[in-house]
């Protein structure tokens, strides 16, 4: 089933949680890329807080097809210089190489076909390109509570919220390794961020009340130094192998 990009664009902005979630999600992108220091980066699916805002020095291309995101992206990067807004589809994209960096953020798990668009991704990359992917963890914390206490039967199982968000699964890192594997990535590294005990309604709620505080948030995303495997998101850089 097509996704409805006007509806997923409405949730998102309501989903509880989400903006605290994609802070620990965007710090650890920004890490990665200040790690990897490329020249021409690509951001596929910018949502409604494009990367660019945060980054310097660099030639930026944003692929999003919500318009309201698109336009939001479009706003932002007027009085950039470097920075091409792109309103659409990856998969749509001509084939051209010289992205040193391609971020494909909290995607792959919403699209219905991941493999086209891979292909599409792969299609953008040079022998060097980075491609970063993270998703949700269908291993993490979480969910393993919630598979211990009978509210789910199995990790991996959709939730509530995956059903609103239009999201087709989640992952864990043997089948995220896996998925790229198919589509002739080659992965060099990977982890985890940010442990969230609970649901995101949960969380949402912990924190209005003042439990959770910011240095216990900061606590929960460092924990993926202990538990690396329980983070709420994981995440791989690849690079081009061989099909």
């Amino acid at each position: 089933m097509a996704r409805n990009i006007v509806e997923y664009t409405e949730q998102y902005l309501q989903l509880p949680f989400e903006p605290i979630q994609a802070a620990f999600r965007r710090r650890h992108v920004l890490r990665e890329i200040a790690r990897h220091r490329p020249a021409r980066l690509l951001e596929v699916g910018c949502g409604h807080a494009p990367l660019f805002t945060d980054l310097a020095g660099m030639q930026i291309t944003v692929v999003e097809p919500s318009s309201v995101f698109a336009a939001n992206a479009g706003q932002l990067a007027e009085e950039r210089c470097g920075v091409e807004v792109i309103e659409g589809y990856v998969e749509d994209l001509p084939a051209r190489s010289g992205f040193d960096m391609i971020i494909v953020s909290c995607l792959l798990h919403e699209v219905d076909d991941p493999q086209a668009l891979l292909a599409a991704v792969r299609r953008l990359c040079g022998p060097a390109t980075v491609v970063h992917v993270n998703v949700p963890n269908s291993r993490s914390l979480h969910r393993l509570l919630a598979v211990a206490m009978g509210l789910m039967a199995a990790p991996g199982d959709r939730s509530d919220t995956q059903r609103r968000m239009q999201q087709r699964a989640t992952y864990d890192t043997a089948g995220l390794k896996a998925e790229l594997d198919r589509a002739g990535f080659v992965v060099d590294d990977r982890g985890s961020l940010f442990v969230k005990p609970f649901t995101h309604a949960q969380m949402q709620q912990l924190v209005d009340n003042g439990f959770m505080t910011p240095g216990m948030l900061d606590g929960l995303d460092r924990l993926v130094e202990t538990l690396p495997d329980l983070g709420s998101e994981i995440w791989v850089n690849a690079r081009l192998g061989h099909v």
